[in-house]
């Protein structure tokens, strides 16, 4: 009836805007909350900064949207779920193999967990190329810097609690880079 919907409210769920806002959201949602989830990998060091890569990551190709057709080619719609089963692979890789197959791990999620939606070919290789930069060696043995400045690190290794006291401490407004 219309005089319910004039006295309703109406509740969204926006994603945030800017990295830390991002970040936050990322590392206060299922299933990083989960303590078996975050800190119960067989490679736990890799696992915990592999997985801050892929957050950044998922915060920055969702940012690029905002900038219309400079950013995509093409508007693509990237989502939490695109960034959970991303999460969910990257552990189940670590817990399988000794060494971490970065290979794989960047094959499943650039090119079958996000890249499945992309069908630009020029937006398929800006988004690799960003998964290229926050999905490496150097992010898996950590404390490296994602951005020019140094700004974004990616932080120590350590307890959940460790992670939203490091994301706290971040700019509330990124600058350029």
């Amino acid at each position: 009836p219309q005089s319910i919907l004039e006295n309703g409210l109406k509740i969204t769920n926006e994603p945030p805007k800017g990295l830390r806002a991002g970040l936050e959201r990322i590392y206060k949602s299922d299933p990083m909350t989960d303590p078996e989830f975050f800190a119960g990998c067989k490679n736990d060091p890799h696992f915990k900064n592999l997985v801050f890569g892929l957050a950044f990551f998922h915060c920055v190709v969702g940012g690029r949207r905002l900038y219309g057709p400079v950013g995509w080619n093409i508007p693509y719609a990237f989502n939490e779920n695109d960034l959970r089963i991303s999460q969910r692979q990257l552990r189940m890789f670590l817990d399988q193999y000794d060494e971490a197959p970065l290979a794989m791990l960047a094959y499943t999620a650039g090119e079958c967990n996000y890249g499945g939606k992309v069908t630009d070919a020029k937006d398929r290789r800006t988004l690799m190329t960003l998964l290229e930069v926050f999905y490496n060696e150097d992010v898996m043995y950590g404390e490296c810097a994602l951005t020019p400045s140094g700004t974004y690190m990616v932080p120590t290794v350590g307890e959940h609690s460790s992670y939203l006291e490091y994301l706290s401490s971040l700019p509330l407004v990124e600058d350029p880079e």
